[in-house]
């Protein structure tokens, strides 16, 4: 239910998405991508990769895979392929097609704070990520206890369009996972670039 309600918003919204978002979050998409250091002959998951605007800052020699709920989403991130090895999946981020320990990098973009049900989503993307990878993260998160009182009211309507603005982030959880880093990068700190790194062998005996 609520999957195909988004389903439905962002076909709606694809056409007028990128005048939105692109311009705002190109340079924080760059920071975040410019963790990806050496990444040939890897297998990358990019969670949510809506219409590709993170396709231009992905370093080459890696094998990309985007996944995104909205077809009308990846008809526009495909125009955006060029010179890199990405195959595009429509598919729910929180129930993925994709192996146990398939991938050596997960990305999430603004995908967390879209989802219905983001621990689902996380659990989803370190079920996939082999031992010893990262999962990037780059959204808007709220702190702890901290009030916010606006983000909270609005959320319960906006969350049935087009995103959740009462995430979080401390509140996710997997024993698998440890924050590498964690950034405050725009609007005072609302939205942070999280780095997580998976130590542990096996997800399922944590």
């Amino acid at each position: 239910m609520f999957s195909q309600a988004l389903q439905r918003s962002y076909t709606l919204l694809a056409p007028l998405y990128d005048g939105f978002v692109a311009a705002p979050t190109r340079v924080v998409r760059q920071h975040s991508l410019a963790q990806l250091d050496n990444v040939q002959d890897m297998n990358i998951l990019l969670c949510g990769i809506g219409t590709g605007l993170d396709i231009p800052y992905l370093p080459d020699g890696a094998c990309y895979t985007g996944i995104d709920l909205t077809y009308a989403m990846l008809k526009r991130a495909k125009r955006r392929i060029t010179t890199q090895n990405i195959s595009l999946h429509q598919g729910n981020v929180m129930q993925l097609p994709y192996p146990d320990e398939y991938f050596d990098v997960v990305i999430m973009h603004f995908i967390l704070a879209v989802v219905p049900f983001p621990q689902i989503a996380l659990d989803e993307a370190t079920r996939v990520l082999k031992p010893h990878s990262n999962i990037l993260i780059l959204d808007k998160f709220l702190r702890p206890k901290q009030r916010a009182p606006v983000r909270r009211l609005l959320s319960p309507v906006i969350s049935k369009i087009a995103t959740r603005t009462d995430v979080v982030f401390e509140n996710l959880e997997h024993p698998t996972l440890t924050v590498v880093s964690d950034i405050p990068v725009l609007m005072g700190g609302w939205f942070r670039q999280i780095l997580l790194r998976r130590d542990k062998e096996n997800y399922k005996d944590s």
